[in-house]
């Protein structure tokens, strides 16, 4: 019977310790596994993926959209008053690039909101000191931008295993072993969200990362692009008629399908 005890007790704590194994791996800040070599190729990854790399992509708004998209990310900033389900994230790339001792344009500094109200005015501005400014800050930030998008994969671990469990968690520590995994869930991140913000569903349903590790058939990049394909599907099929989101599913199927390539 004290023998039995014994081997309970040494079962349960080596499946404790492998238990803490996997989720501290998963945990592991995806920065401290990539070369700067790497997170430039990140960063022009993201940059290529959302605005051709082209500099005057820096400052866009989308047809359809009620926000403006900046940086290598398409980082959204709403209007003064406005707001919407996807989470706004201009706002905090600007306080991340004052903290890390990045100069501003005054104007920037001084305005928290979007100052043009629609994306009409936002075109018709297009060629004014304002947007000139921000297409200078933001093409010479490249690195800030794709450390930023970094950091919010590594902040957004604990809520990702919270939100999905063992599978998210599994997923997550094995794509983090590869630069060509990590660079596929930082896009990702960056491109829809991280699936936790209850705001960014329809008909009750995410699209974000969580959404897409949980979906998951198998193992590696080639796994993630094609759960992100059916997610992504899945989000189109669900969305409001009147958003027109059909018309995005082949270039997001092919970012996806770009996860299955090398770094």
């Amino acid at each position: 019977m004290m023998e039995r005890l014994i081997f309970s007790t040494r079962w349960l704590c080596l499946a404790v310790v492998a238990h803490l194994s996997i989720s501290f791996a998963a945990a592991a800040p995806a920065s401290q596994a990539l070369s700067a070599a790497q997170v430039a190729r990140i960063g022009h990854r993201i940059w290529q993926n959302e605005c051709d790399g082209k500099v005057e992509g820096l400052t866009s708004w989308n047809a359809g959209e009620d926000f403006a998209s900046l940086g290598i990310g398409h980082f959204i900033w709403y209007p003064k008053g406005g707001g919407g389900p996807f989470e706004e994230s201009f706002p905090p790339l600007v306080s991340y690039l004052r903290q890390h001792g990045v100069t501003l344009p005054g104007w920037l500094a001084e305005n928290p909101a979007c100052p043009w109200p629609t994306r009409k005015a936002f075109l018709q501005d297009a060629q004014s000191a304002r947007q000139k400014d921000l297409r200078k800050l933001l093409a010479a930030t490249v690195r800030e931008q794709t450390e930023f998008i970094i950091a919010r994969l590594n902040n957004a671990v604990p809520r990702l295993i919270a939100a999905g469990g063992k599978q998210v968690r599994q997923s997550y520590a094995t794509l983090a072993q590869t630069p060509e995994g990590l660079f596929a869930m930082i896009d990702y991140i960056n491109f829809k969200g991280d699936g936790v913000n209850k705001k960014e569903r329809y008909k009750d349903q995410g699209w974000g990362l969580a959404q897409v590790l949980a979906d998951m058939r198998g193992t590696g990049t080639e796994a993630f692009a094609e759960a992100a394909k059916r997610v992504l599907a899945r989000r189109v099929s669900n969305a409001p008629p009147a958003r027109g989101e059909q018309r995005w599913l082949p270039g997001w199927s092919n970012r996806c399908d770009g996860y299955k390539r090398p770094l």
